[in-house]
């Protein structure tokens, strides 16, 4: 199993703030989860953003990050500063 957790304007725009997604052997990188979440249609679509940051085990990381069963992955927007 991996936890998911989604922060900021993700978590508003999905309507929740964490799922349990079930591991299967295709999972292999972020983007591979971020790819099956996408595939779920609106409002997931909102992951598609191109500089999307993550982490995994509460390390950032990138999209090409590879996961394991019992990671926990966690999905935010761009920080932006001014």
């Amino acid at each position: 199993m991996i936890s998911l957790q989604f922060f900021a304007r993700y978590r508003e725009q999905l309507g929740c703030s964490a799922e349990q997604l079930a591991w299967d052997g295709e999972l292999r990188t972020l983007e591979d989860v971020r790819q099956r979440l996408l595939a779920r249609g609106e409002p997931w679509q909102v992951l598609a953003e191109p500089r999307i940051m993550c982490a995994r085990n509460q390390e950032m990381c990138g999209l090409d990050s590879a996961i394991a069963d019992g990671d926990e992955l966690a999905f935010f927007p761009p920080v932006t500063g001014g």
